[in-house]
């Protein structure tokens, strides 16, 4: 059953993958050819990193589709009806399948945090110049806010990163319980290894309205130079691990970290959905096939997996707006339909 099982699988994941993929290329090679230099080595390039998502996408609809057709299969050759014959229960004939799916959960995992974050994170910074040559990020930013404490810092530009790391046009709100005491600019600033020592300083005072010059001060002690060059953090271009460290840098800095929270749980999530399949489309292996049901019993299990799907990306959407705290949304949808296969299983078959 579990060999039946994962041949049935990545067969239909091999067949929707080139499908997928043509179309997708279809409606992507005008745009990759539109750039002057590029040919067929672009175009190869483009789909060795987008096939890994389409993989990474459709693996789960895959092992639903696996599972309805290897149990429809078995129940029309009357084979779950000598299974259960023989004393089995409905939770342990789908044991060898559970057990097969966890398998492909496991390696569903692995893959998406090796390989699917790296393909997305080029595919992503390679759009962003319209699949011309990729830029080197030497960590220039600009417009970027860090909290330090109840003091907020602006900074109009940074160069380079870690220690080598130089502030420009920093404006720091020195506040005192939430309310705004004074403000100090400076042109420049560089890090001690320790703060920040910023150069030809001035300070407003908001209680007297004196701007006094301070020179040369340290201030931000505690702030590293990675919560200044941070960018925008894509999730789905970042490894589980990676992504944890990119979220605790951005709550370091006083930044939202919500949506970022409810992506990294839902890189747990996702792939254990496989397990949910075939508890979902279980209801396709039981009852008696020449009732005429069959075919009835499989649309309902297909239609509970593809339910799952919406719920969960409903779910992670309002994860992304804040609706949602960031674990119920991420696994919300799986918990909820456990217990939907659950009882659907123990009410109809035990």
């Amino acid at each position: 059953m579990a060999r039946l099982f994962v041949v049935r699988t990545f067969a239909i994941m091999g067949a929707l993958v080139l499908v997928l993929q043509a179309l997708d290329l279809l409606g992507q090679s005008g745009d990759i050819l539109a750039y002057p230099g590029n040919g067929d080595a672009q175009v190869w390039h483009y789909v060795s990193l987008r096939a890994p998502q389409i993989i990474a996408f459709i693996l789960p609809f895959s092992v639903l589709l696996g599972t309805i057709l290897t149990l429809s299969t078995m129940n029309q050759n009357s084979e779950i009806i000598a299974l259960k014959a023989s004393g089995l229960s409905a939770h342990q004939v789908l044991a060898p399948l559970i057990a097969a799916s966890l398998v492909v959960a496991m390696v569903s995992f692995v893959f998406n945090d090796r390989i699917v974050a790296r393909a997305s994170a080029t595919l992503a910074q390679w759009q962003k110049v319209n699949y011309g040559p990729l830029p080197i990020d030497r960590g220039d930013r600009s417009n970027v806010w860090v909290r330090d404490g109840d003091d907020l810092i602006e900074v109009g530009q940074i160069k380079g990163r870690g220690a080598a790391a130089r502030l420009g046009n920093i404006t720091l709100y020195d506040r005192a319980n939430g309310n705004l005491v004074a403000i100090v600019q400076a042109p420049r600033g560089t890090y001690t290894g320790t703060a920040w020592r910023i150069e030809d300083a001035t300070r407003f005072d908001v209680a007297s309205g004196r701007q006094t010059s301070l020179g040369t001060m340290v201030v931000a002690k505690g702030v590293r130079p990675d919560q200044f060059t941070l960018a925008t953090v894509n999730a789905e271009g970042l490894s589980f691990g990676a992504l944890r460290e990119a979220i605790g840098d951005l709550a370091d800095a006083g930044r939202p970290t919500k949506a970022l929270e409810g992506a990294a749980w839902h890189k747990l999530s996702a792939p254990l959905s496989a397990i949910l399949m075939p508890l979902l489309g279980a209801v396709a292996a039981f009852g008696v096939a020449r009732s005429g049901k069959l075919f009835l019993r499989a649309a309902i299990g297909m239609g509970l997996g593809f339910a799952y799907f919406v719920a969960d990306n409903f779910a992670l959407a309002m994860g992304n707006l804040g609706a949602y705290p960031p674990f119920l949304a991420a696994w919300a949808p799986f918990l909820l339909f456990f217990l939907i296969g659950e009882a659907v299983l123990v009410r109809t078959e035990e």
